[in-house]
């Protein structure tokens, strides 16, 4: 007898397989929507394919697929009345700040309107259970760049008297700024999913969200920095560092802790609740940095040029702060390091034919 059932949008992605999996060992079956538009967006190496055959192998019938546009309404509400699931997990999305800006309204459409598609359909098929949605740190814009970074050998870094040393917290505005048209249409997605909890008192929680990683993440050159790094380090091919002399900052946080907050939230849900959610400063990591761990731990060379033009609206600097997450769960914790999350994914992709899908 199955504990439940938990529908989880983008299943075959990063933070969607690893909730399918985090669920089904938990003893849930589980119901995945995934069409691999991530092919679309990023080509075929970034295809997600291969991770829909893994949960089909590992869960047999535990986990059943559906490959399905998640801007379909009817049909998504129609497999909500079918499934009659305890949790949906709304983690299908256009994740590129860089592609958002070549075609706005296939970004605004699969972040946006389909987020306000899933909540409507949540609510009218099956409002009792809890609905998590993943946001992103973009619905900060650049405000975290204008934060008094001082630059040191191997990173950007703040004062370790400011505020926000160990991470920003939720304090942090969210207007004026420039968010990339990505981070636009994530933040209305944001506030919809925060709406729904606060207006209609649903059990709805966004997370915003820095740098996710894994052994499943089909990384590529416009997403998914660390394992993209590694899958270039396997191939010998180059990787290219866009401006911040390579000394940008990012905290990563392994999808098996994120889909295990899911879980936390889960069994005692606060509705329309809101959290910053990465790796906090234990897990943070430059470019520069990573190349150097990489190196070390994997004896693979990371051969890399740079770009001294950075990506419009980057951030030089975020770590995120858990500090409020850890005070409403304190029996959530990390379970991997910076260093564990490099070996890990560098075990699973070795063993991929990335020779044959990483574009040269």
């Amino acid at each position: 007898m199955a504990r439940g059932v938990a529908f989880v949008t983008g299943s075959t992605g990063l933070v969607g397989s690893e909730t399918v999996g985090f669920f089904a060992e938990k003893g849930f079956d589980v119901v995945g929507v995934d069409n691999d538009m991530r092919a679309r967006f990023f080509g075929k190496e970034a295809s997600t394919s291969w991770v829909r055959g893994l949960l089909e192998e590992k869960y047999g019938k535990r986990y059943i697929h559906h490959s399905l546009d998640v801007r379909d309404y009817e049909s998504i509400r129609k497999l909500l009345r079918q499934y009659r699931p305890d949790i949906i997990v709304h983690t299908a999305a256009q994740p590129s700040h860089d592609w958002a800006a070549k075609d706005p309204i296939t970004d605004f459409t699969v972040n946006a309107l389909a987020t306000i598609y899933m909540l409507e359909a949540f609510r009218r098929e099956v409002e009792d259970a809890v609905f998590v949605f993943t946001s992103t740190n973009k619905v900060y814009g650049d405000n975290p760049n204008k934060l008094p970074l001082i630059e040191l050998e191997s990173r950007w870094e703040l004062p370790e008297d400011h505020p926000y040393y160990n991470g920003i917290d939720e304090s942090m505005s969210i207007d004026k700024t420039m968010h990339s048209i990505f981070g636009a249409s994530k933040t209305a997605a944001d506030v919809m999913v925060q709406e729904y909890g606060i207006y209609f008192g649903l059990k709805t929680v966004a997370f915003r969200i820095g740098c996710i990683t894994g052994p499943t993440h089909s990384g590529t050159k416009l997403h998914g920095f660390l394992s993209y790094l590694i899958r270039k380090a396997i191939t010998g091919q180059t990787y290219t560092i866009f401006g911040y002399k390579g000394k940008q900052v990012r905290d990563n946080i392994h999808a098996w802790d994120l889909a295990n907050a899911f879980y936390h939230y889960f069994l005692n849900p606060r509705p329309g609740e809101v959290y910053n959610m990465g790796g906090a400063r234990e897990r943070s990591v430059s470019i520069l940095e990573a190349i150097d761990l990489i190196e070390k731990l994997t004896g693979k060379r990371v051969n890399y040029t740079y770009d001294p033009k950075n990506r419009k609206g980057d951030h030089m600097w975020w770590i995120s702060s858990v500090k409020k997450f850890k005070e409403h769960y304190p029996d959530w914790d990390f379970t991997r390091s910076i260093e564990d999350i490099i070996l890990e994914i560098y075990d699973l992709q070795s063993r991929l034919p990335l020779e044959e899908i990483m574009e040269t």
